[in-house]
């Protein structure tokens, strides 16, 4: 089942750093009048952890690599190669509506069908494992992706007034072969490519500035 009617798609091509990648996901979320989903790339070694982490789980990392605070939830990921993405869903669209829990499994659902369509015996993780550390991809929870048994993808949700923001990483599988294309007509079959806006990212140099680089946000638990 096609969940969007329509999906506007960013192919950020920029690899960009950790705050402003941050920056643009919530700037999207600010402004996408449709479901929006943007796939991007970091200029540098990066670790994103989750709104709720602590900063002392990350603070030995600061020296060798882009420490951000994401503004949505989850554990530690590390960013380089991965395929990063998040999915917008303003409040006008009825999915918006559905629970958190199956917004994560529909979206997790559609990238399963695009592994498997390549090849990858993909599945969804039908239970939360124990944890075992802050690391997202040594933690799979219920409907995270896995191929053979080991997480290949994440992701952490934030509801606001405007909508709703999935922010996922996709590793350990080939990330080629056009991934992110079959994801993306997995989830709608009316697919519109778009560039990001000089005034969004006005926006989200604002937002990397005044918060995702900020050492009160970095640091603020």
């Amino acid at each position: 089942m096609k969940r969007f009617a329509r999906l506007d798609i960013y192919h950020d091509v920029v690899p960009r750093s950790a705050a402003m990648n941050m920056a643009i996901d919530e700037a999207l979320l600010e402004t996408a009048k449709i479901p929006s989903m943007r796939f991007y790339r970091w200029n540098s070694l990066a670790l994103s952890f989750g709104y709720f982490g602590k900063f002392a789980d990350v603070a030995n990392y600061a020296a060798q690599c882009d420490l951000v605070r994401r503004w949505t939830g989850g554990g530690i990921v590390f960013h380089e190669d991965d395929l990063t993405y998040s999915i917008i869903i303003p409040t006008s669209v009825e999915f918006f509506s559905a629970s958190s829990k199956m917004v994560y499994a529909a979206i997790h659902s559609a990238l399963r069908d695009a592994l498997i369509t390549h090849g990858e015996q993909a599945q969804l993780a039908e239970a939360a494992r124990q944890k075992i550390s802050e690391s997202c991809f040594a933690n799979p929870v219920h409907a995270d992706v896995l191929v053979n048994g080991r997480k290949v993808a994440g992701g952490a949700q934030r509801r606001t007034r405007a909508g709703l923001l999935h922010q996922g990483s996709i590793q350990n599988v080939d990330l080629g072969n056009g991934l992110a294309e079959r994801f993306a007509k997995e989830l709608s079959d009316d697919c519109s490519e778009k560039l990001l806006g000089e005034s969004l990212i006005e926006r989200a140099h604002e937002l990397a500035e005044q918060k995702y680089s900020s050492v009160s946000w970095l640091q603020r638990r």
